[in-house]
């Protein structure tokens, strides 16, 4: 019988396979009361679990071919860093000697403390985090249950075969990739998590969310995975599966084309030259940019300067780490977000910012640097340093109104005026842009536009906040839809004020780098496309076989359509 499942797509591609159930989940805990003098075998208990979690993951790290993305090495490193970060192997053992309780239930109350953290985090990356401090708790929970335990994929043959589980780790995904899985499903997950985003880099064709999957499908049972829509087949006929392998097959051939398009202008038919730039968020993704023939970055997130340490980095840290991206790009510029921090994820323990019941309506990005604007100078000071060395360009994250904004370019008149009296190099004439994810910012975008040097649009965060759904929650994720009719209705509006005003605006959100959107946004007007680097080349394809006044004319057709459901299969017939 065909049953046809949809789920999350968040690593585009075609897997065909047969299903292998992970049936692992987190391990049951129960607390145990411990007498005075087992207290310090139970800690010599956890130190040793900590401590083979730490060997575990280094040897799958050693796994990684030298060629893997460096994503791949990044995220395993990350866990290795929080294995042996003191919240989750000291403060454990605190509550050991404070309560006489065993190692697993102290390792749990730790889990649901830090859980009551993450989850106040709106951010979508940040907030993502928390599955991976779920992951290495997980491992050494399990490792505690059995010290004898291994991660199970290690031990078993999956070649050709499609993973179905509740969730994976990064360390799992790297062990399925030596093994050469076809493709993966998951129960939970979202496309921000590690996994997601170390599948995307690996090329595995992966679907996430479907809730039940493992009780929907068999073990052993044939499958067929389209990692770009999300959908899962089963029980398809020889005719179904001979027509998705030819699909498949060419995919691949295209694919191993794309290399050659590097070194070729992004162009449309009709002599429209488009700029793609890439989006980094730490200074290893460089090589990916490299590789991609990219024309710059266009967005660089420097919150990872800040998150993840007890200090934020300092003037000449901050200066350090932009110089190297600097020269790196040999003259391509340089986009550098402002920090995207909030009250509800504070490196600074004396920070006095308010609480919140809603964490996406309070004190965060632009509003939490005009809050420290100690902080902020710093982190500008450390920009404009950075401009003497490259063009660089400033961009101001969630502005919602003109107050902020004159107040940010204030603080950036006071930091030059500093550096000029302290005979310091800059770009006087460094151009600031805005962020237009806030519904608010694209309805006044004519007016902010007045004062700023380029717009970018941050999609993520501008569909969320238009539809009021959290794209990582299970249960409203479903509605997160880049082509409600108000979300494009804004991005047009954002477009029409940018060319009004005679400034660039560029995308930077995830619309931008997502191949079946490409046409719609050259047909609304962009001509600044900012995405991971690993799509930029088969955006850049699309791009040179397309022709925009043959767009233009679909797309007005596409505006003006208010059925959010007729809307997908005109997007569709774009890029037939």
């Amino acid at each position: 019988m065909a049953l046809i499942i949809s789920g999350i797509g968040v690593s585009r591609g075609i897997a065909i396979g047969n299903v292998h159930l992970l049936n692992r989940g987190a391990p049951e805990v129960f607390e145990r009361k411990l007498e005075e003098h087992e207290v310090d075998s139970e800690i010599e208990r956890f130190v040793s679990a900590v401590d083979e979690a730490a060997e575990q993951l280094r040897g799958i790290r050693d796994t990684i071919p030298e060629d893997a993305p460096k994503d791949v090495a990044t995220f395993i490193d990350s866990h290795l860093l929080m294995v042996k970060d003191s919240m989750l192997s000291k403060v454990p053992i605190e509550i050991i000697q404070e309560e006489h309780c065993n190692a697993e239930w102290a390792l749990k109350q730790q889990r649901d403390k830090l859980e009551a953290v993450f989850e106040q985090m709106e951010d979508d990356y940040l907030s993502t985090r928390l599955n991976d401090v779920e992951h290495v708790i997980n491992l050494i929970q399990q490792i505690l249950k059995d010290q004898q335990y291994t991660m199970q994929m290690k031990l078993q043959p999956l070649k050709g075969s499609i993973i179905v589980a509740d969730d994976l780790t990064p360390a799992d995904t790297v062990v399925m990739q030596n093994q050469n899985i076809a493709g993966f499903i998951t129960e939970l997950g979202g496309p921000l998590s590690h996994t997601a985003i170390l599948a995307r880099s690996l090329g595995i064709p992966a679907v996430v969310g479907i809730q039940s999957a493992r009780s929907l499908l068999k073990q052993e049972e044939q499958l067929i995975i389209e990692g770009g829509s999300g959908m899962v087949l089963a029980g398809m006929d020889e005719n179904t599966i001979k027509h998705y392998r030819h699909i498949q097959r060419e995919q691949k051939d295209a694919q191993r084309k794309l290399g050659s398009l590097k070194n070729i202008s992004a162009k449309t038919k009709d002599g429209q030259r488009i700029s793609l730039q890439a989006n980094i968020e730490l200074s290893e993704d460089i090589s990916a940019l490299k590789k991609s023939g990219a024309d710059g970055v266009g967005l660089y997130r420097t919150e990872f300067l800040y998150i993840d340490r007890e200090t934020p980095a300092d003037e000449a840290e901050q200066l350090n780490a932009y110089k190297k991206i600097i020269r790196v790009l040999k003259g391509k510029p340089l986009t550098i977000r402002t920090l995207d921090l909030g009250a509800e994820k504070e490196f600074d323990p004396d920070f006095q910012g308010p609480m919140t019941q809603n964490p996406a309506l309070g004190l965060r990005a632009i509003r939490r640097s005009l809050k420290d604007t100690d902080l902020f100078k710093q982190q500008l000071r450390a920009i404009l340093r950075a401009s003497a060395s490259g063009p660089v360009r400033i961009l101001l994250p969630m502005i919602t109104s003109h107050n902020e904004l004159t107040q940010s370019l204030s603080l950036l008149d006071l930091a030059k005026q500093e550096l000029t009296e302290e005979h310091k190099e800059f770009d006087a004439d460094i151009p600031v842009g805005g962020m237009i994810e806030v519904p608010a910012a694209a309805l006044s975008a004519n007016i902010l536009a007045k004062q700023l040097d380029f717009l970018s649009i941050g999609t993520n965060d501008l569909i969320q906040y238009t539809l009021a759904i959290d794209r990582i929650d299970d249960q409203v994720n479903y509605l997160y839809d880049p082509l409600h009719p108000s979300v494009l209705k804004l991005i047009n509006l954002t477009l029409q004020a940018g060319r009004r005003a005679d400034i660039p605006v560029a995308m930077c959100g995830e619309m931008a780098g997502d191949p079946r959107y490409t046409r719609l946004l050259l047909g609304l007007g962009l001509q600044e496309f900012s995405a991971h680097p690993s799509n930029l080349l088969e955006i850049k394809q699309i791009i040179n076989k397309s022709k925009i006044s043959d767009l233009e004319k679909q797309t007005k057709k596409i505006l003006s359509t208010t059925v959010p459901s007729k809307i997908a299969p005109m997007v569709d017939a774009l890029n037939q």
